[in-house]
């Protein structure tokens, strides 16, 4: 039995991102992400006004009778999010971890999926695959999910998603839409989430804190590395270490955003100090405008 205050957090996030769902993303949703394509039905004889296109000709030779191929649209998707549950995921100076921001967005994808009739799935990671979600439909299903990614407790705090973008590329034989949420404190994943790109349709969402690269000027302080445990002591006031601690990671950032970008890896951009639906709703408003084009 999950305790009251559980349920009741669980149940605030369906109410907030299913209304951001009906009034803004629904529409988005469906002309995006239109399914697989076209689906083989069966074969029948050929009738005046036919596409000739379709024409199946190893029936047509067999039978002496002209046979054509009929298809059918399929419209069903498989949405899978990866979650980065690693220590650093854990960290939040504004309202909200960057854990439970990327638990809301999660929420407000699967929330789309399932209005779409699509099923959703989950699988969440630190430095392994810490748990799989098979992909299903349905409201409770999406609560499960919801619940999982909030109050899961993850074994490891490291990150790999190397290894999580491997175990995405075994366990799925079709190509579905990723979702990948991690602040991408991580190194050397380029070629898996390549071959997980041409595969899936892969989206990245960038999770950070404000603080992680704009500390506040409070004198010497020792920080801590929440996946690797090594300390690190840093005058915050000391205006040229800050200048070049602001410029790295500034730099790690622009270094993976042109990365996905070769791969052709959309990336949206989420902060804990700004609501998450403005640049979630702009992501969908140029996706859309993408596929009218």
């Amino acid at each position: 039995m999950l305790p009251r205050e559980v349920l009741e957090k669980v149940r605030r996030i369906e109410i907030k991102t299913r209304r951001m769902v009906v009034d803004a993303l629904a529409g988005e949703y469906h002309s995006i992400f239109k399914g697989r394509g076209m689906e083989f039905s069966e074969v029948r004889e050929y009738q005046i006004g036919d596409d000739i296109r379709t024409i199946d000709w190893n029936v047509t030779s067999r039978t002496g009778q002209l046979h054509v191929k009929k298809f059918i649209e399929e419209r069903e998707l498989t949405v899978l999010l990866m979650i980065d549950v690693s220590g650093s995921s854990d960290f939040g100076t504004r309202s909200r971890f960057k854990r439970e921001v990327a638990a809301e967005i999660g929420a407000l994808l699967a929330f789309s999926a399932i209005k779409n009739n699509d099923r959703v799935g989950a699988i969440v990671f630190t430095n392994e695959v810490e748990m799989y979600i098979p992909p299903r439909k349905g409201r409770g299903h999406v609560l499960r999910v919801i619940r999982d990614l909030l109050y899961f407790e993850p074994r490891g705090k490291g990150t790999n998603i190397a290894k999580a973008c491997e175990y995405l590329n075994r366990i799925t034989s079709k190509r579905a839409v990723v979702f990948l949420l991690s602040d991408f404190m991580d190194a050397r994943f380029d070629k898996p989430l390549r071959v997980a790109s041409k595969k899936h349709d892969l989206i990245s969402v960038f999770v950070s804190d404000p603080t992680e690269a704009e500390l506040p000027s409070v004198g010497l302080v020792e920080l801590e590395d929440a996946e690797t445990g090594r300390k690190l002591l840093l005058d915050t006031s000391h205006r040229e270490s800050m200048d070049a601690y602001r410029e790295e990671v500034l730099a790690k950032r622009e270094s993976q955003r042109a990365a996905f970008a070769s791969m052709g890896i959309d990336r949206i951009d989420i902060t804990t100090d700004v609501p998450y639906d403005r640049p979630m709703l702009r992501f969908f408003e140029m996706r859309g405008r993408r596929s009218r084009r």
